[in-house]
């Protein structure tokens, strides 16, 4: 049925507007990516009816050869950027181009930072590529068709970029898109073929599709290039991965990294292998520079494009590599899929599980290579990639010990929240004697480095891993153990020095233990069920007490994160360990029982929680506490009127 010729001014949205702004006005000096995007957006459109047709080969319209025509007209000063893709249909063009929140318009405008080549890195990475036209062009025309839509379902949409644009019904016997640019004054350089060949060979060579432009001989009586007639491929419209690496320069494969990742800044590091055997593939995977600004959102999109012998399949092939790599570009090529494969076959594919081991492999041993050659490099992935490599230790058990030896941590080596300490180097370092990898957890750096937990070990010079990251929970949980060295938390269990501790330090220690006996008995009875047991610390130097848990017990910074998630933790109580050299202590040992003494022991307590980072189930009982006893320090016990004591 045919449509209605309508026609309809619509309004952008506030975000549209002010990005436009930016386009027009901010970033002139790098006005050559309008080219770029607009031709990744005609191979998307063309790839994207390639993965249709395979399920419905009409698609196609007796037109199965796909290419991508960029034109230009002197007299007219437009460019024109066209393909037979997939084309759009009316609520196609209004959802994907007048309303594009969805594509993180927003986010990309709270990334601003004024600088104008870090802004432009951002046009491609947030899906808003179509805009940059807006750099070049005062005025912009789109006319399309979709495939499989007869040619009476054409939409014609236009805008100067202010605010408002139309959008109508228009006959278009041919399918697929067309970009219209009517350029700005004085952006008249951009009106020539050989410009535009130079952008294109710049930006877009690597492209696997034809990118076709009319042939052009020069005239000497004219001095100026003539249309000869005929249109030229000016691209190599070949599959970079699939050629020898030794013919692909530096250069070509950054570029072909800034199509794949639509990032502005080159990769950090890439790896191309050529897989044979049972399973045959071809793979080209990159490292951004960057963190991708979705990176921690769950409906992140993967970065890994699947071919079938030069075909694309699909441009967020999950399945091959784990989410704890999600921040992975690239492509991977395989020759024994079938064309059709579907993302349900991909997970029950045996070749799929072969590739996904073969790029994990690959991908890890670039880290390695990295890590051992090229620190500064590899400093500069953990910076943005730390954190979401760590969680493949719980992730990945096939890959448990290569990752490990990846992790980077805070130590009390360097006492900075620098995370540049390997396993490998903590083993290196350890005193004579030592058994353990020794580490805390904690919900900030300067909560781990100032923990109580610390004193013992920086007084014998023993380094602590300061583990500061939520997802260090996650770490220790899965990794007992690194080249045999078990980790343990100096704030589990009974602290246990073992070789580290001398013969008169045992003695010391049963001696303390014998003489605060009593002391130890009158804290457990004054504190009741608010904590599970009350012992002498041997832990501490300079604290008067802190807090541990069982060996085997939930972690109190795993129980917070736990129920800052909302998730249920059954009620622990924590261990008291008190410090026999400590003034306050000593004190408390002379102070006879009585409500004196139990508001001491609860302090005592509560300050031990607070040093944890914890929070106080009655902040305003530890308030009163605080004041009594300040008062009574002060020689003016009783002044506090307390609620139900007179």
């Amino acid at each position: 049925m045919p449509m209605p010729a309508v026609k309809e001014t619509l309004g952008f949205q506030a975000e549209v507007k002010q990005l436009l702004n930016l386009l027009a006005h901010s970033l002139y000096s790098q006005k050559e990516i309008f080219l770029r995007e607009l031709i990744s957006n005609a191979s998307d459109a063309c790839d994207k009816l390639r993965f249709e047709a395979m399920g419905d080969p009409a698609l196609y319209e007796d037109d199965p050869d796909l290419y991508i025509r960029v034109t230009y007209d002197k007299a007219a000063r437009t460019i024109t950027v066209a393909d037979n893709g997939i084309g759009m249909s009316r609520e196609e063009v209004i959802e994907n181009i007048g309303t594009i929140a969805k594509s993180g318009t927003r986010e990309f405008l709270e990334r601003l930072t004024g600088d104008q080549a870090r802004d432009a890195h951002l046009i491609g990475q947030f899906g808003v590529g179509f805009y940059s036209s807006f750099i070049v062009a005062d005025r912009v025309t789109l006319i399309t068709r979709r495939a499989g839509l007869t040619q009476e379902h054409g939409v014609r949409w236009e805008s100067t970029g202010e605010g408002e644009y139309t959008i109508e019904t228009v006959a278009r016997p041919q399918r697929g898109t067309e970009v219209i640019l009517h350029l700005r004054e004085g952006e008249d350089e951009l009106l020539s073929g050989e410009r535009l060949r130079a952008i294109i060979r710049k930006y877009s060579d690597h492209i696997t599709l034809p990118i076709r432009m009319p042939k052009e001989e020069w005239d000497k009586d004219r001095r100026e290039y003539l249309p000869k007639g005929e249109d030229e491929t000016v691209n190599r419209a070949s599959a970079l991965w699939a050629r020898p690496k030794g013919e692909i320069s530096r250069e070509q494969y950054e570029e072909f990294y800034k199509h794949v990742a639509h990032d502005v800044e080159p990769p950090l590091a890439w790896v191309h292998a050529r897989m044979e055997g049972k399973t045959e593939y071809t793979l080209l995977l990159y490292i951004p520079s960057r963190a991708p600004f979705d990176l921690w959102d769950r409906e992140h999109r993967r970065g890994v494009k699947l071919y079938v012998r030069r075909v694309f399949i699909m441009d967020d092939a999950a399945q091959l590599l784990p989410y704890y790599l999600r921040f992975v570009r690239g492509v991977v090529d395989a020759s024994d899929l079938p064309l059709n494969v579907s993302r349900e076959m991909l997970q029950q594919s045996k070749d799929i599980e072969t590739i996904r081991a073969g790029c994990v492999k690959r991908v890890l041993g670039l880290l390695e290579e990295l890590a051992q050659n090229e620190p500064e490099k590899y400093a500069a992935f953990w910076r943005e990639f730390g954190r979401v490599l760590k969680e493949g230790v719980g992730e990945d058990p096939a890959n448990r010990d290569r990752i490990a030896r990846l992790l980077r941590f805070a130590s009390t080596y360097a006492d900075t929240d620098a995370q540049t300490v390997s396993l490998a180097d903590y083993v290196e370092r350890m005193k004579s004697g030592q058994e353990k990898i020794y580490y805390i957890t904690a919900e900030s750096f300067p909560a781990a480095k100032n923990s109580p937990h610390l004193e013992v070990f920086r007084k014998k010079g023993v380094e602590v891993l300061l583990l500061h990251d939520r997802v260090d929970e996650w770490v220790v949980a899965n990794l007992p153990a690194f080249e045999g060295k078990p980790l343990q938390s100096v704030a589990k269990g009974e602290l246990d020095l073992g070789k580290l501790q001398n013969e008169a330090e045992r003695k010391e220690r049963e001696r303390d233990e014998r003489e605060f006996r009593e002391l130890v008995s009158r804290l457990q009875e004054a504190l009741g069920d608010r904590v599970k047991e009350v012992r002498v610390s041997h832990r501490l130097t300079e604290s008067p007490a802190c807090l541990v848990v069982e060996a085997n017990a939930i972690g109190m910074n795993l129980e917070r994160l736990l129920k800052l998630a909302g998730q249920k933790v059954p009620p622990a109580r924590p261990i008291l360990e008190i410090n026999p050299r400590h003034p306050l202590v000593q004190r408390l040992k002379k102070e006879p029982s009585g409500d004196r003494f139990a508001d001491w022991a609860h302090l005592l307590l509560e300050q031990a929680l607070l040093a944890e980072g914890g929070q106080l189930d009655d902040p305003g009982a530890f308030v009163r506490r605080l004041n009594q006893l300040m008062l009574a320090l002060a020689g003016e016990e009783s002044r506090i009127w307390v609620p139900g004591k007179g």
